[in-house]
């Protein structure tokens, strides 16, 4: 993708000496997934990019923003490549991203090479970015995938009477985190995990896994989302199978929703869970959603921002926050953006988001389901909440340790049914 310029720097200034450019300019590496299975959610995270440094007139800090985008494939090793771009040709004062979980504690190790820069998530999600080691110069406005997940399992246990399910999900960092979410609220509610399949990032073949998921039970949940999920729906829906289905936190996420085919109409009155709900009512959110269907043209946006879109804006918009906070002093190792960052009350269209002592977002999780929405589309119906799910999801810190990292085997559902 060719480099994206905001509030790009006035003509005469092209020619200024270095040392005035980066008095009276900051700026920002996107490092965002625009290949692979997210390639779409990666595209409305840098619209909302876009969005929340146009909203800003194109300043933080009395400076202009500059912006260059690095796109990645998901993978660990890309995404650090890009990232040593970033900083070491393109001289980005702040990185904003990664998108995907590997990614993501990738780019912790990463930004510890890097102490005097800062990286602010994208939207990845794996627990151990923020939870094993985190990097003091690594902060993310985000719930991570477990605290996503949370809220899920209680809610198809005593509003859908579903206690048995089989579960399907990707088999790397963010599928085992956002799994881990549901299963512990799952399995604490009574249910039984009848049996676990695995399944690698950007599959396009289900059919063996579909042929063996078991029939005695209430539901299927599927932790898998962009073009994974399209191509599951799809197989799924040849194999005539009608289980009832329980989405991940990327199931059913508008990457999903706005696909083409029929197939994606058997998430109709699937529950899922995340930190969206498309029907909600606050005026923070419906501004927000106002402002991006005006910034782009319909075809080439979704109905309303993604769950990718909303973490970019997010993460920009904390950013230049605390970016004005500090009137865009960055000397010192940028110790006082650092500073600003661990303590921004930052106020979002999902509300207000803080961060806790691992520089890690406490929030709101919504319950929502699936819905025709009467004009040949789907949509997301609010139906729950679980409110201020923490990092721990309710449990001390060492009670979650003990537990162990999220992995194919853990959680332990019998354990936490006791």
């Amino acid at each position: 993708m060719k480099k994206q310029i905001l509030g790009a720097v006035a003509a005469a200034a092209l020619f200024a000496p270095q040392a005035a450019m980066a008095q009276d300019t900051i700026k920002l590496g996107i490092l965002v997934a625009l290949e692979g299975a997210f390639a779409a959610g990666g595209a409305d995270g840098v619209r909302n990019v876009e969005l929340a440094i146009n909203q800003a007139g194109g300043m933080a800090g009395g400076k202009k923003i500059e912006f260059v985008v690095a796109p990645s494939d998901t993978t660990p090793d890309t995404a650090v490549r890009q990232a040593r771009k970033l900083i070491e040709q393109d001289g980005v004062d702040i990185i904003i991203g990664p998108l995907s979980g590997s990614e993501g504690i990738a780019l912790r190790d990463y930004a510890k090479t890097v102490p005097e820069k800062t990286v602010i998530n994208g939207v990845s999600g794996a627990l151990e970015t923020t939870w094993v080691d985190p990097a003091p110069n690594f902060f993310r406005f985000n719930p991570d995938g477990a605290q996503w997940g949370y809220g899920l399992g209680s809610y198809v246990v005593n509003e859908k009477g579903w206690k048995r399910v089989a579960t399907v999900a990707a088999d790397y960092s963010f599928g085992y985190t956002n799994f881990l979410g549901f299963a512990v609220d799952f399995c604490k509610a009574g249910g039984e995990i009848v049996e676990r399949f695995w399944v690698p990032l950007g599959s396009s073949d289900f059919g063996g896994v579909i042929a063996a998921l078991p029939d005695d039970v209430d539901a299927i949940y599927l932790g898998v989302g962009g073009t994974d999920a399209i191509n599951f729906l799809n197989q799924f829906e040849q194999a005539g199978t009608e289980t009832n289905l329980i989405g991940g936190t990327i199931m059913a996420d508008q990457t999903v929703l706005t696909s083409k085919g029929r197939a994606k109409d058997a998430l109709i009155g699937t529950p899922t869970s995340g930190w969206l709900a498309q029907d909600n009512d606050s005026p923070e959110w419906t501004s927000y959603v106002k402002a991006y269907q005006d910034a782009f043209p319909e075809g080439e946006r979704f109905p309303s921002p993604s769950l990718f879109g909303v973490g970019y804006y997010i993460a920009t918009t904390a950013a230049i926050a605390a970016l004005n906070e500090i009137d865009g002093d960055l000397s010192g190792g940028q110790a006082k953006l650092h500073a600003a960052l661990s303590s921004l009350e930052h106020q979002t269209p999902l509300g207000v988001i803080s961060l806790n002592e691992n520089r890690q977002a406490t929030g709101t999780i919504m319950i929502n389901e699936v819905v025709d929405d009467g004009q040949g589309g789907l949509r997301n119906a609010l139906v729950g909440k679980a409110e201020g799910v923490t990092q721990t999801l309710g449990m001390s810190a060492e009670e979650f340790r003990a537990m162990g990292l999220p992995s194919r085997d853990t959680p332990d559902c019998a354990a936490l049914r006791g």
